[in-house]
């Protein structure tokens, strides 16, 4: 059986071991990594690929959360948490599985094998050409080469393209699974750019199409290295 990478993000020592020794009873687990906050939990994900995150919430300096919602993930998530009210945004959000503490070996076993059986479903990522997108009634195609940027509006995002402006509720998170970073990359709570329609960069300023979009500290990194490797 082949082995399922995984990493935790968890602040608090003695559930923190506890995971741990959980991890340890699956002969199909590799625990690559532990760390006490999100942001070394986020600097790992983004140089490594992991199968699995097992994530706490309630975090100082950046909450589980916070993560999901500001950075791409493309590992699957199982948060762990003592809260439940966070369960909604969770889902929201995509996890796989919501473990609330104290849990149970067997409740956990249930949802890393609801991690594994996803990972048997889901094909290989193959070069994407073009997205569904719901807007209205109906889903829209888009050709991923023609994305402009998209703008974050209260509820709803805008996506923009040379031809047309189409109205979606699927929120950034959503966006980022299904098209890579490395053709339209999130620069910005409020925005995504098409890498391939890019005019100019200035000041942590984005010029496509006669939209100024700002950079944000938060995705700098990641825009910048895509960025880079193109020079």
């Amino acid at each position: 059986m082949d082995k399922y990478s995984c990493i935790i993000i968890e602040d608090e020592p003695l559930a923190l071991e506890r995971t741990k020794s959980f991890v340890s009873k699956i002969p199909f687990l590799n625990l690559c990594g532990t760390f006490e906050n999100a942001l070394d939990g986020l600097a790992y994900l983004k140089a490594n690929k992991v199968d699995l995150l097992f994530l706490d919430i309630n975090m100082d300096e950046l909450s589980g959360i916070e993560l999901l919602e500001s950075s791409k993930i493309d590992s699957q998530v199982i948060i762990t948490t003592a809260y439940q009210e966070y369960a909604i945004k969770g889902y929201e959000l995509n996890v796989t599985d919501y473990l609330l503490k104290p849990f149970t070996f067997d409740r956990f076993l249930k949802a890393v094998n609801k991690a594994q059986e996803n990972s048997n479903q889901n094909p290989p990522n193959v070069p994407l050409d073009f997205i569904f997108v719901k807007t209205e009634n109906r889903l829209e195609k888009i050709n991923v080469s023609d994305i402009l940027f998209i703008e974050g509006m209260r509820d709803y995002r805008r996506i923009h393209t040379a031809n047309k402006r189409i109205m979606t509720l699927q929120n950034f998170s959503e966006l980022e699974q299904i098209i890579p970073s490395n053709l339209v990359c999130r620069v910005h709570k409020s925005y995504m750019v098409g890498i391939n329609k890019i005019d100019s960069i200035e000041r942590m300023r984005i010029k496509v199409s006669n939209q100024i979009i700002p950079i944000s500290e938060t995705y700098k990194e990641l825009f910048f290295k895509i960025i880079n490797n193109r020079i």
